[in-house]
């Protein structure tokens, strides 16, 4: 374990005020989630006979419903760049939960995410309704991964990954894992594929820790959505859209994972300077 990951996660009290502000923060973005999601059950029933796995309304249900989680949870996004239209996928470095939210708020994107999450309470329910394709950790199912992945690209599902493969302090990216990149150099896909690297920063609350909105080590969900809602005043966040690269502009998978680590490490280094 990294010495980052030894360090002491910050202590959070929540006090009565901030319980309340839990209760009509989480009630209404529960409302807000499971209306959505009756009303997206009712849109499937016409989406899914005409459109089948292209989904087309889904992705537009999922942001706007982040939108206005974001609203409610009165955390400003401000976004940098312009999100491609060329076909291919995004990645982007992880700090947590709320990453879900701040990247659907800004385009329309299905994500791949660890299987995990779909346990997860009202995200997990999302995730699930929206599309989102589910992997684990294990490398006997790498291959049943690549095809899956090859086969959403196919059907023109624009992909959102995070290669750190785990979620960090939010004041750091951690080393990319290139092998869901493998699947962009299959012969049908290596020529026409592109890949947008994305930055996600966040900014903690006045006088709270830097690494306030990050989720790592053996931090639990419950706690830590439950500081986030309960904040008197929240922090910001910015999304930046970095310029779109190929895939057959790099040799292997490698390098163009070493290419978008490093693009998106500089952007969030600079800004943590």
């Amino acid at each position: 374990m990294s010495g980052w990951q030894q360090a002491p996660v910050p202590h959070r009290t929540v006090g009565l005020a901030g319980y309340f502000r839990f209760a009509w923060r989480g009630g209404l973005i529960s409302v807000l989630a499971y209306g959505g999601l009756m009303l997206l059950l009712v849109v499937r029933l016409v989406e899914w006979p005409l459109f089948g796995q292209k989904r087309p309304a889904t992705v537009h249900f999922a942001r706007v419903v982040s939108r206005l989680a974001l609203v409610i949870l009165r955390l400003p996004l401000s976004v940098r760049g312009q999100p491609m239209q060329k076909p291919g996928a995004i990645v982007a470095n992880h700090s947590g939960w709320l990453d879900i939210f701040v990247l659907n708020a800004t385009q329309n994107v299905y994500f791949v995410a660890k299987s995990e999450v779909a346990r997860w309470p009202i995200i997990g329910w999302l995730a699930r309704a929206t599309g989102t394709m589910f992997i684990t950790r294990k490398g006997t199912e790498a291959h049943r991964h690549k095809l899956a992945f090859e086969a959403r690209l196919k059907a023109g599902h624009r992909l959102l990954f995070f290669p750190e493969g785990t979620s960090s302090d939010s004041i750091r990216v951690l080393p990319f894992k290139s092998t869901l990149f493998e699947a962009f150099y299959s012969p049908e896909l290596e020529h026409a594929m592109h890949i947008q690297p994305v930055t996600v920063i966040y900014h903690a609350p006045p006088e709270e820790d830097p690494r306030f909105y990050g989720w790592w080590g053996e931090m639990d969900f419950f706690g830590h959505f439950l500081s986030t809602l309960a904040a008197r005043r929240q922090g910001r966040v910015e999304v930046i859209f970095h310029p779109e690269v190929p895939v057959d502009a790099f040799e292997n998978r490698k390098l163009l994972a070493q290419h978008c680590e490093r693009v998106i490490r500089t952007a969030q280094v600079n800004a943590v300077a």
